[in-house]
């Protein structure tokens, strides 16, 4: 289904996931994570996804100290 994207167009993570030269949606979230971990895909990595995607991109991997 070309241009389907999950988020909405108020939600800030639809901006940041333009279309790529392979012709995929790629998130802020997918490039952080995919750039953190060697292997990919990986159940890890795939945790990380979803961890990121849940409490946004601007938010993943800062340290709450």
């Amino acid at each position: 289904m070309p241009g389907y994207t999950k988020y909405s167009e108020t939600d800030p993570r639809y901006a940041m996931s333009y279309m790529e030269e392979g012709g995929t949606k790629k998130d802020a979230c997918y490039k952080k994570v995919k750039a953190r971990y060697d292997v990919w895909p990986s159940a890890y990595a795939s945790g990380a996804l979803g961890k990121c995607r849940k409490v946004g991109a601007a938010n993943w991997g800062n340290s709450k100290k």
